[in-house]
């Protein structure tokens, strides 16, 4: 029997690679699914890491692919693509999300991926590949899901505490921490819809780049959309405690009711994002919502200081992450 070509063995190694980066999303985004449940007492670390992850699988079932077919098709022209530059975008986004993870940073790893593709694809042949209806509504939402994230977390705030005005603290509470369970649910299945797709997508990318897809395809094989929401679900297993803190914690104090209204407000932000195709930053949703549902109880409750340092990990993202798939674009073509 005939030996596999090389560039076979390429495509399954950058496969392998993807997955890692959509294992380590499941890891560093597994803060975004679990901190308000965990910092509220409502579920050990250990329960609510496997509830979040068995959601995040859960979501394959339920949305349609349209991240992945924005990611795939919607960011660059896939014609230009080659390995070099899927190489050079998922090593960005890796690198990325290793630097905040270490220090404790809760930046999205959606942008570092579209800033990888951007930054690569720009080294290979510059702007002129990218598609701007695609990257101009990714670029928006980094400002509309934060936004729209504190609006409808601190709405619900609003809305609860007028339905619940003549209940006890005592019977909110307890209420409370049975529906912090739905609301975490319902996140974390928004969390494993839109952000498995983003590996869905690169990974949907490279078949085309490398002929083993057809760019007129509907969707991709089926092996890769269960890989990468079982890949998503594992890291979100294993966790990302270091970040835990400071969205559980650092940001504001949190009750069982304010957990609820954020992970609320953030998973109807997930919903409408994932159903409109946008890629959209679990982290920039949630961190929205809980400076939402702090800012109701007084603007004092919430660190506004803290939000400077995270707002300056949002904006350098993009430009980081591209820079470095620039760099080991350039680093691959030369070496191979």
């Amino acid at each position: 029997m005939d030996a596999l070509p090389v560039g076979f063995w390429v495509v399954v190694m950058l496969v392998v690679l993807a997955l890692v980066f959509d294992f380590m999303n499941g890891f560093h985004d597994a803060a975004n699914s679990i901190a308000t449940v965990v910092s509220t007492g409502v579920l050990k670390p250990q329960q609510a890491v496997a509830f979040a992850a068995f959601f995040n699988i859960l979501a394959i079932a339920v949305f349609q692919l349209k991240v992945a077919a924005t990611v795939g098709k919607g960011i660059v022209e896939p014609g230009i693509v080659d390995q070099h530059v899927i190489f050079g975008a998922l090593v960005g986004a890796i690198a990325w999300n290793v630097i905040t993870w270490w220090y404790g940073i809760p930046s999205s790893s959606s942008h570092a991926l579209i800033g990888g593709i951007v930054g690569a694809t720009i080294s290979k042949a510059g702007s002129g590949p990218l598609v701007a209806s695609g990257l101009i509504k990714t670029v928006a939402f980094i400002f509309i899901s934060p936004v729209l994230g504190f609006l409808l977390g601190s709405l619900i705030m609003v809305a609860v505490a007028w339905i619940c005005r003549r209940s006890s603290p005592l019977k909110v509470d307890n209420t409370f921490r049975r529906l912090q369970l739905v609301s975490a649910g319902m996140y974390s299945l928004g969390h494993g819809g839109n952000d498995a797709q983003k590996t869905i997508g690169i990974i949907w990318l490279l078949l085309i780049a490398s002929g083993y897809a057809s760019a007129s395809d509907h969707m991709p094989p089926m092996w890769v959309i269960w890989s990468c929401y079982v890949a998503i679900g594992l890291g979100t297993l294993f966790g990302g405690w270091r970040i835990v803190k400071t969205m559980g914690q650092r940001i504001t104090k949190l009750k069982p009711v304010g957990g609820f209204c954020a992970e609320a407000g953030g998973a109807v932000t997930l919903f409408m994002a994932t159903a409109l195709g946008v890629p959209v930053s679990t982290t920039h949703t949630i961190t929205g919502a809980i400076y939402g549902v702090g800012s109701v109880r007084s603007a004092s409750a919430v660190r506004w200081g803290l939000a400077g340092n995270i707002v300056l990990a949002w904006i350098f993202t993009i430009p980081a992450t591209a820079f470095i798939a620039a760099v080991f674009y350039a680093l691959s073509n030369y070496l191979f």
